[in-house]
């Protein structure tokens, strides 16, 4: 019983759930990890994934369910917290499971992993659930808390987003935030078109369909994408709907001379390396070494190495690299707190603070002021982020454009003209705009 118990899905999702919290790990990393190891099959795989990401996503609403139950939840261990928000999680939002199975397997991982009174503390608590019943957030008076609860998101970040939004936009915005997020793969048109990838994927077995953001990217749904023969010939590689719209607005020429300062992983990189011809060049960056690695291979991967040359180096010291004026088309894909991605790294809500997101902004104008001296005249620059708040955003362009009136914005347009009747110069697609993640963009040129 105590091997069976220590490899089934719920025993692994509380060890995994603790150690996410407890070493800030990255969620969609560690489950690969755990998946990858082969402890699970078939169902008990999608159940493990399920409780993982369900908790993490949902834990300010759990915890609000399990806080009339528990008079000293800071004094418990974290596992035996996980335990609890997972048992929760299946009662309140997985109805195909008994209760009575919920209950049996967490009284046995409290046993294994701890000890007897753990296991009496933790029967008590779930018995005590199954008579009172969970609380309900409908009773919750003040609004923007019952919002809070009802999306798991931490109050500043609630408050911050009524400041810029209607609170319409923002419960919906929030409510799209714990949807399951779409896998989704950008074609490599240097070697391949989406028709004919659209059949190799289906004829492996992936449900594919066309993207409503970019017509470069497909969905799909229904295995692993590393492994399929398109993703290994080089034809597709893993982006986002949103994530590949900075680069498609960049409007990239065949012989266009490009940097592309915050470069890891590569898949901007790549993006805009398809588009050039022998006489083009990207030139892609990235503070990290060991990252660099990663941006080599996912070229080398997609047949686009002649076009592309890695070098480490911090974005903010390239004007010490690279001659003034250098380069037509230079994106800032900056380091950002990533609110945007909240539905794909539901951690990410919970570790960031509005402190956060003042110091990012600082580093992101130093990156652009680095950027400013490198763009030819008449040449563009992109300023992108994958968050949702104007601080780190169109806040960090405007002290930009005071800083230097040699630059003009101009409205960032796509293939698709998405949100073109829009006031904005920039362009914010919202989680809930179009199923996708949470993007900004804007789009500088240098006059001549």
């Amino acid at each position: 019983m105590t091997s069976k118990i220590k490899n089934s899905a719920r025993y692994l999702a509380v060890n995994d759930l603790t150690r996410i919290e407890k070493e800030n790990s990255y969620s969609n990393k560690v489950v690969d990890q755990t998946v990858a190891a082969g402890k699970l099959v078939g169902r008990d795989i999608n159940l493990y994934t399920n409780l993982v990401y369900g908790t993490i996503q949902n834990k300010l609403t759990l915890d609000f369910f399990l806080k009339p139950f528990l008079k000293k939840p800071k004094k418990l261990d974290l596992w035996v917290k996980e335990l609890l928000r997972i048992s929760v999680y299946q009662l309140g939002y997985l109805d195909r499971i008994p209760e009575h199975a919920i209950f049996n397997e967490a009284i046995e991982i409290a046993k294994q992993m701890g000890h007897e009174g753990t296991r009496r503390f933790v029967t008590g608590v779930l018995h005590a659930v199954s008579r009172q019943g969970l609380p309900k957030i409908s009773e919750i008076k003040d609004p923007v808390e019952k919002l809070s609860v009802q999306t798991s998101t931490p109050r500043w970040l609630v408050d911050r987003l009524l400041i810029e939004l209607d609170p319409k936009k923002v419960s919906s915005l929030l409510q799209s935030t714990l949807k399951t997020p779409a896998q989704s793969v950008r074609v490599n048109n240097k070697i391949s078109d989406p028709k004919e990838v659209q059949q190799i994927l289906k004829s492996e077995g992936f449900d594919v369909s066309p993207s409503r953001v970019s017509p470069a990217v497909l969905l799909v749904q229904g295995g692993f994408i590393p492994q399929s023969r398109a993703y290994k010939a080089g034809q597709v590689t893993v982006q986002d709907e949103s994530a590949s719209l900075s680069v498609e607005s960049m409007n990239i020429q065949p012989d266009d001379q490009v940097l592309d300062m915050c470069a890891a992983p590569g898949g901007k990189t790549t993006q805009i390396a398809e588009h050039l011809n022998d006489n083009g060049h990207v030139e892609a960056l990235d503070i990290h070494k060991n990252k660099l690695r990663l941006i080599q291979r996912n070229v080398d991967r997609m047949h686009l190495s002649e076009s592309v040359t890695t070098r480490a180096l911090d974005a903010r010291k390239s004007p010490e690299k690279y001659s003034r004026e250098t380069f037509d088309k230079v994106l800032v894909d900056a380091p950002c707190s990533g609110l945007g991605l909240l539905r794909r790294k539901p951690e990410i809500k919970y570790e960031k603070s509005l402190a956060d997101t003042t110091k990012l902004a600082q580093v992101q104008l130093s990156i652009l002021q680095a950027a400013a001296p490198l763009v030819a005249k008449g040449g563009q620059l992109t300023y992108s982020t994958c968050t949702i708040i104007s601080t780190e955003n169109q806040a960090v362009v405007d002290k930009f454009l005071t800083a230097n009136p040699d630059f003009v914005q101009v409205k960032t347009t796509t293939k698709y003209h998405l949100k073109d009747e829009r006031q904005s110069l920039s362009l914010t697609i919202y989680p809930d705009d179009y199923d996708s993640d949470g993007f900004f963009i804007a789009t500088l040129f240098k006059q001549k």
